[in-house]
């Protein structure tokens, strides 16, 4: 059964103060599965359990393609084989494969940046990513909380100190 569990933090440009990074840096890396929030999908094959911020309410895509990939957000996981494949942002061809999720969990952090339109205003929406991910013969539910990752993979850009302006 593979597990997958994406903590996603958004902010606005506004919630860029070292209090509000502060702030940011508390909050968790790792949670219990709890049925709901998580699911199971792809005929029980698949756990996913979505934590934390969804401001427009549909940021989680997942899709299953004919070859037996599961493509959820930047990553990619080859059902047959348990590996994890880090994609990377869609403007950038750049695809890492992190490592195997059989009998050990992995987890990897990206963080980006996208412009929002709503009520006839453009914002920057600011947004930090962990993927934890394992392949179990068994649902645990605190395996997340109970064990290390074996891998711990970054994609990460000081996004805080970015200046720039839409």
């Amino acid at each position: 059964m593979l597990i997958l569990q994406l903590i996603i933090n958004q902010w606005d440009k506004s919630q860029r103060s070292p209090a509000h990074i502060k702030l940011r840096a508390t909050i968790p890396d790792r949670y219990l599965i709890n049925f709901p929030p998580a699911f199971y999908a792809f005929d029980q094959q698949c756990i996913i359990d979505q934590q934390g911020d969804d401001i427009q309410g549909t940021r989680l895509n997942y899709s299953l393609d004919t070859n037996g990939k599961l493509l959820i957000d930047r990553f990619q996981i080859d059902l047959d084989h348990h590996i994890l494949t880090y994609l990377g942002n869609k403007s950038v061809v750049k695809s890492e494969v992190i490592g195997s999720l059989n009998n050990q969990w992995l987890q990897c952090h990206y963080n980006c940046r996208y412009a929002i339109y709503e009520s006839d205003y453009y914002y920057w929406l600011y947004e930090a990513v962990t993927l934890n991910a394992i392949h179990l013969n068994q649902l645990d539910e605190h395996i997340f909380l109970t064990t290390q990752p074996t891998i711990i993979y970054e994609d990460i850009n000081d996004l805080d100190a970015s200046k720039k302006s839409i």
